[in-house]
């Protein structure tokens, strides 16, 4: 998959995930973006000889990046995570906040990604997060998962 390839595949996928959670949550979801991106949640065995593996990429965060960094840190010697979860993590001021949480195994082998069949390539569409007793048909609100700080930066609040 070249790099185009994967930044319009992530702009279809990030539209999908925003389409499919308007099913489930109150909140009105703005069309800009902004992307939690959660590294190597798989914790691979770099001694796995098949796939480009990222040791150092354990427990990395990044919040509030945007689409071209999301490409930048994901797309590595024409490589991509095997897997990508995507769903709408929360809004915050004027845009949705999706997050991606991501195999540590990249490959160049569209065989490889998990949702090829389903025509997303590494992307498999989750839902919002649903609140305790959540009940099915029931639209629910995103909690505000983060705060302006005194410098305007985001700050995490954990519930």
């Amino acid at each position: 998959m070249t790099k185009n390839e994967f930044e319009i595949l992530l702009d279809e996928c990030s539209n999908y995930a925003i389409e499919f959670a308007k099913d489930y949550v109150i909140n009105e979801l703005p069309n800009k973006i902004k992307y939690r991106l959660l590294l190597n949640i798989s914790h691979d065995n770099p001694e796995l000889k098949q796939y480009d593996i990222f040791p150092n990429d354990n427990g990395k965060i990044f919040e509030f990046i945007h689409k071209n960094k999301v490409i930048e840190i994901l797309y590595r010697n024409g490589k991509i995570p095997v897997w990508i979860d995507i769903n709408v993590d929360s809004v915050y001021k004027d845009y949705t906040i999706l997050q991606l949480m991501c195999a540590g195994r990249y490959s160049s082998d569209e065989n490889e990604y998990y949702y090829t069949k389903g025509n997303t390539g590494p992307f498999g569409l989750k839902s919002p997060y649903f609140p305790i007793n959540y009940h099915e048909g029931n639209k629910f609100i995103l909690h505000e998962k983060y705060k302006k700080t005194f410098f305007g930066n985001p700050k995490r609040i954990n519930n």
